[in-house]
């Protein structure tokens, strides 16, 4: 579901991480890319709702749709949850943010399916060396609700290189803490994740004092941020 770009620009960024092939190229290789995805297995139903005028209501009613056509809601994506129109609207944004998020996690149960969805940093995060939960915007009790959460942290410099992050900053499931380098290239809508592993994540396989520096920078990050969040939770709890 697409609350901010066109369906077909969506759809195109598809085309372009499937294949690998540039988005400005993409329109003139359609058939290429058809004969390339003609044997993926699954089928990406792209469906767009001009800006706060669905609800999570709407995406039910659409998913219901899809159901009694056969198909199998293996996934749902929502680009981004931010953007969708509260059912009831309430005196705070904060709060009719995080009723959204607990709906759409309802709408993840209901089909047993994993709901993917984005959210903007705050000012401090948009050059930040490693984006925590501190730095999500608006409503900081949308990240209670989620199951999953990671961050892809990119300043100037790693734009220029093809370069970023990725922070593990929750899992109710799993390990969390984690930071992995990756490169990323945006002409081709690709992330790839580094190869190398050890307990608090991923580092390049370098031996430069400069990466070892960077690492040991983020595991501190991380453990203030978890302190901080710990504070937090006792300060509520009083």
């Amino acid at each position: 579901y697409t609350l901010e770009l066109a369906d077909t620009v969506v759809a195109r960024r598809y085309d372009s991480c499937l294949t690998g092939i540039e988005l400005g190229k993409v329109v003139y290789n359609k058939d290429y890319i058809l004969e390339k995805i003609r044997d993926i297995e699954g089928k990406l139903i792209v469906k767009e709702y001009p800006t706060k005028s669905a609800s999570t209501n709407t995406l039910k009613t659409h998913l219901e749709k899809l159901v009694r056509r056969g198909e199998d809601i293996g996934m749902v994506i929502v680009d981004y949850g931010d953007l969708l129109r509260p059912v009831s609207i309430q005196k705070e944004k904060r709060n009719e943010l995080e009723s959204i998020y607990q709906e759409m996690r309802g709408i993840a149960q209901i089909y047993g399916c994993p709901l993917w969805t984005a959210s903007q940093t705050n000012r401090s995060g948009k050059n930040a060396e490693l984006v925590t939960t501190e730095h999500i915007s608006e409503a900081f009790n949308k990240c209670f609700v989620a199951d999953f959460i990671f961050s892809l942290s990119r300043n100037n410099e790693d734009k220029v290189t093809d370069s970023g992050r990725i922070f593990i900053a929750k899992n109710r499931n799993g390990a969390e803490g984690l930071t992995f380098p990756i490169h990323m290239t945006t002409k081709n809508v690709r992330i790839r994740v580094s190869n190398t592993q050890n307990l608090q994540g991923v580092i390049p396989q370098k031996s430069s004092d400069v990466v070892k520096q960077q690492a040991e920078s983020l595991r501190e990050k991380y453990k203030k941020h978890r302190t901080s969040i710990m504070n937090k939770n006792k300060e509520n709890n009083k």
